[in-house]
């Protein structure tokens, strides 16, 4: 199994302050991590971090063979097409359908061919238990349906790592044990998950690897 995220030593800021310092982190392919950690304590830097949004102010990271001290511009959406992202409040596009969500990020993404888009989001809805539902509007769906329709959104392009913010933050106990064996079984087929929770009943039922993050450190359980 390969290593796809290697920090050594990194520092991390927002708004010029520290928000974590001397972090150490390694992800390997197909591995589920669990990030746990107050509010405010900097899960979402980390994981903002590995997509390029919050840049790594010291110490050398490499997400998915990208130097991320040396990253060009030009280079970040390369680096974001190997990456699904799940947002906790979904970011799905409020003023198209479930198919049209999906076929704007494949075709912002360099897909051409009507019949292969066709093809992925049939494979990709049916993965998610969502098939049936790509002529309704993300209104019309229950949270956990939407959130089932951005992780489908998340695989699209057969990403090699899964960042998942807060992705049961909104939803109940449920659906939010749904989604997390979702993300599980998508690990286990090779692709790696971190996923950021409050909640530590999942580790029991969906074993990972747990970090945490506190006083600006990262710990490894």
């Amino acid at each position: 199994m390969g290593e796809i995220v290697t920090y050594s030593n990194i520092e991390l800021h927002r708004k010029e302050l520290i928000v974590l310092k001397g972090v150490d982190f390694s992800l390997q392919q197909g591995e589920f991590v669990y990030l746990i950690g107050k509010v405010g304590s900097g899960k979402s830097s980390l994981l903002k971090s590995m997509y390029a949004e919050i840049p790594v102010a010291s110490g050398s990271a490499s997400v998915l063979g990208f130097d991320l001290n040396n990253l060009r511009r030009k280079d970040i959406p390369s680096l974001r097409r190997q990456i699904g992202i799940v947002f906790q409040d979904f970011q799905l596009l409020t003023d198209r359908t479930v198919y049209e969500n999906l076929r704007f990020v494949l075709e912002a993404t360099g897909w051409k061919y009507k019949e292969d888009i066709d093809r992925r989001i049939e494979e990709v809805l049916a993965e998610v238990g969502m098939l049936n539902k790509s002529y309704k509007m993300p209104h019309e769906l229950s949270g956990g349906e939407q959130q089932r329709i951005v992780i489908a959104r998340a695989i699209l392009n057969r990403p090699r790592l899964i960042i998942a913010d807060e992705p049961t933050g909104n939803l109940d106990p449920v659906t939010a044990e749904q989604i997390v064996g979702r993300l599980h079984e998508i690990s286990k087929g090779g692709t790696a998950v971190v996923m950021a929770t409050h909640n530590l009943s999942f580790v029991e039922q969906f074993p990972g690897r747990v970090v945490r993050c506190e006083r600006k450190r990262l710990v490894c359980d």
